[in-house]
């Protein structure tokens, strides 16, 4: 089969991340040929079709991306890993790329942790790279900064507060625990990639990426206790008391990355239109209705 009656090809680094789970199938579905890099790429892995190639590569050694002759790349591993793929992406010449950052660029500026200060700053550099990058070598990138993201099986948050429900029958909260949130599925932003994808509207530019519902924390875990089919029970702790459990639970292993900034933000509205994201490609996410495979695994 020549080149021209074959389908078209796309790159996908981070393909094993809870977007990628979504993303890959959709892609398929599309009609790419998906060539999907991971480092934490496994032997038989579930495949979807013939139409999908994995390469258990690190990234960090931009050299070995594979030279295929791909119309655009998905990038899902960390943001700041991605400048410098761009001169190899433009060697190749692949010039469509989108990446995802995160608003913890805005929401964790003023944190007083150390470690989410530098989070912060490696988020302000990789935008700006990508910016001064892409223009020099004429990609036409574009950026989504999620808020919360889930999935329901392996993120980091709706997943985490449901594992702790399934096993203690309540939940602690700050005070009020009032801080407006708008969790956003991993589905929906892998929709947004393969919309987004020909749309030149979106060259070069940057959309927050949130969900279809805000809601406080409070109202947010009070879901996730329906969603489960509990009563929602909450343990209200003061904020020096949870000050101190927070910097007792950093020293037990696995929970050296929680802080007492973390518990604080309960109650700190993490907010973000995403009216320029519907405006633009008809971004349109889903309420927040939690849907469980096995939240205790």
């Amino acid at each position: 089969m020549s080149d021209l009656a074959s389908p078209p090809k796309i790159i996908v680094t981070g393909a094993t991340s809870i977007i990628g789970r979504f993303l890959l199938p959709r892609l398929v579905d599309a009609g790419y040929e998906v060539h999907a890099i991971s480092r934490n790429y496994r032997e038989n892995p579930d495949e979807i079709d013939k139409r999908m190639f994995w390469y258990p590569l690190d990234i960090t050694h931009p050299e070995q991306l594979p030279g295929v002759n791909a119309q655009a790349l998905i990038h899902l591993a960390p943001l700041w890993l991605l400048p410098p793929l761009l001169p190899v992406l433009s060697s190749l010449r692949i010039t469509r790329v989108i990446g995802f950052g995160s608003t913890s660029l805005f929401s964790k500026i003023k944190s007083a942790d150390a470690g989410e200060q530098q989070l912060v700053a490696r988020f302000v550099a990789a935008e700006e790279s990508i910016t001064q990058l892409g223009g020099g070598l004429e990609i036409n990138w574009t950026i989504f900064r999620p808020t919360l993201v889930y999935d329901c099986v392996h993120d980091k948050n709706i997943a985490v507060i449901a594992r702790f429900i399934q096993r203690y029958g309540f939940f602690p909260l700050l005070g009020e625990a009032s801080g407006l949130r708008q969790p956003v599925h991993a589905d929906d932003l892998a929709e947004a990639c393969i919309i987004a994808l020909g749309q030149p509207v979106t060259f070069c530019r940057a959309y927050n990426v949130s969900g279809g519902e805000t809601l406080s924390y409070r109202q947010m875990v009070e879901r996730i206790f329906n969603s489960l089919g509990k009563s929602a029970r909450f343990l209200i702790i003061p904020a020096w008391l949870f000050r101190g459990a927070i910097r007792v639970i950093m020293l037990l292993p696995g929970k050296r990355n929680m802080t007492p900034e973390m518990a604080m933000r309960m109650n700190v509205d993490l907010c973000f239109d995403h009216t320029d994201a519907t405006r633009d490609f008809g971004f349109s996410p889903r309420p927040f209705l939690p849907r469980w495979e096995d939240p205790g695994k």
